[in-house]
């Protein structure tokens, strides 16, 4: 599972553009280190993703490079704020037991609830709540959801936005100046 913030929690991704922009490169660089992601959810200011590794998982480190050169670059670009610092850092963990599995896929699909961007998080486009419930077995999906998510020790101290469609009017997202 990994969590990443942007640098000091600024709202950098909080217009729907920015939102898709960063889950079609999440996506893309996913696919190409051959990291399948399980559950995701991408927020104004964080995203957390849980994927299943490939055969060589320190490769995650330079994924997550790619992942934020690119993202940095093009929101950095749209601001005209070339070398912003856009990401700050990630906190990842290898989970190994099925219990904390369940319990981090639930908690990744629900994050925009949590959050309170929305009520039901199959209606926030930008985290995996509805794929997972179109995708999975009944039996699994029932038994993610089952799990109590409200002890879950993950970092997620962040105050998320919601997502606005300013983009084309070249209005900048809340907090997006150059620090």
């Amino acid at each position: 599972m990994v969590t990443c913030g942007t640098y000091l929690k600024c709202h950098h991704l909080a217009s729907t553009t920015r939102l898709a922009l960063v889950q079609s490169h999440l996506f893309e660089c996913a696919e190409e280190f051959e990291w399948r992601l399980q559950a995701w959810a991408i927020l104004s200011n964080h995203y957390h993703f849980v994927a299943s590794s490939p055969e060589d998982p320190r490769t995650l480190s330079v994924m997550l490079s790619k992942l934020h050169t690119i993202t940095s670059i093009e929101l950095n670009k749209k601001d005209g704020t070339a070398g912003r610092r856009v990401w700050f850092q990630y906190w990842d963990s290898h989970i190994t037991f099925q219990r904390s599995y369940f319990a981090r896929l639930k908690y990744v699909h629900q994050n925009p609830v949590h959050h309170g961007l929305v009520e039901n998080a199959e209606y926030y486009p930008w985290c995996s709540a509805a794929w997972f419930t179109r995708q999975a077995r009944p039996a699994f999906y029932g038994t993610v959801q089952s799990f109590k998510i409200d002890r879950v020790n993950i970092p997620d101290d962040f105050e998320a936005l919601p997502a606005t469609a300013e983009e084309e009017s070249g209005v900048k997202p809340p907090h997006s100046k150059s620090i």
